[in-house]
Order: C-alpha cells, then sequence, then structure tokens
C-alpha cells in the first residue's frame, strides 16, 4: 500500500503518543505502516524532517484563532495554546522544543508572538529576545509539567500529580516585565 505524507504523520504521532518519543524511530514507524523504513524517506529525507512535521502538525491542530485583542492579551493567548498544543501529545514539549532548537520548523508560534510584541510599545530590538523570553518560558514550563505527569503515571517517581499549575501566574510574572520595558508613548 502507498501512503501519503499525510498519513505517515498521523501514524507517527499515533506511535508517539503510544511509545513516546525516546522510542520513535523510522523502523518502528515502517512496521506499524507495514513498510520498509526505507519507504519512508520517500516522504521524508531525514528522521529530523519527520520530527518537524509531527511538531508543525501537533500545533496546526492546537491552533486557536486569536481575536483583535491587546498586545498583551494576545500574547497570553498564543502562549496558553502553544502548551495546550504541546500537553495533548506525549512527549509534545520535548518533541516541538527539539524541533524548534533545530530550527527545523514550527516558527508560528514566534512569529505569532512577534507580531503581538510590535504593538507593544517595546523597542524594536527587543521585539525578537522578547518573543524567544516567551517561547523559551513556555517550552520550558510545560515540558516540565508534562514530565512530571508522565514520570509520575509510569511510577518512575514517587510524587502525587501537582495539584495546579502555576503557568498563567508565571506567565502574567513574563509579560508584566515586557510591559515594564516597553516604551510608555
Amino acid at each position: 500500500m502507498r501512503y501519503r505524507r499525510e498519513d505517515v504523520v498521523q501514524r507517527a504521532i499515533d506511535v508517539l503518543d503510544r511509545y513516546g518519543l525516546a522510542d520513535l524511530s523510522m523502523r518502528r514507524l515502517g512496521q506499524e505502516l507495514g513498510v520498509q523504513p526505507s519507504a519512508l524517506y520517500h516522504h521524508f529525507a531525514n528522521k529530523q524532517m519527520l520530527l518537524a512535521a509531527l511538531s508543525d502538525e501537533i500545533l496546526r491542530r492546537g491552533a486557536r484563532p486569536v481575536a483583535a485583542v491587546a498586545w498583551d492579551e494576545r500574547l497570553t493567548r498564543v502562549c496558553t495554546a502553544l502548551r495546550d498544543a504541546m500537553l495533548a501529545y506525549r512527549d509534545g514539549a520535548e518533541l516541538v522544543g527539539t524541533v524548534m532548537a533545530f530550527g527545523l520548523g514550527t516558527v508560528q508560534p514566534y512569529d505569532d508572538l512577534a507580531t503581538a510584541l510590535a504593538d507593544s510599545g517595546l523597542p524594536g530590538d527587543l521585539v525578537p529576545t522578547a518573543a524567544r523570553t516567551l517561547l523559551h518560558f513556555v517550552l520550558g514550563h510545560t515540558l516540565d509539567e508534562q514530565t512530571h505527569l508522565q514520570a509520575g503515571s509510569a511510577g518512575a517517581i514517587g510524587d502525587e500529580p501537582r495539584a495546579g499549575s502555576d503557568f498563567a501566574a508565571g506567565l502574567g510574572i513574563v509579560v508584566d516585565g515586557i510591559r515594564a520595558s516597553a516604551v510608555v508613548g
């Protein structure tokens, strides 16, 4: 059977959810699809490009329209949607963070943040830094949350699930810092 690229990505997301990022290999994916791993290279030059496609698909599925609201509310909505998208899939934060660090794709969250920050009054040379800072906060916080939850579920740690998340409070602190750095006109 011949698979389309979208079919391969969908099955790879299923494998990611069942086995985790560490066990997502071209060999395992080929077995799941009933093809030789070499057949996957018709769609993806290497595993890194497959991971980039997975990351993009996870973020596409989690994307939400951001209405025309104040810049700080747009930042909060973009960051929250990014977090929720990553939490929806096993090892989602690790996958998206890795792809972003390698510069292989997944630029939409950065672009959305930079666009919102352009209206903040922040000096233009600080917009890229602020956008990256927000991304680093979201990625780091979500990775911590997801790893703790998954480790607890697997019995790898004895901790109880955390009662709640302080994501919104931490994000508020970062956004307040950006607001304080903005030029008041």
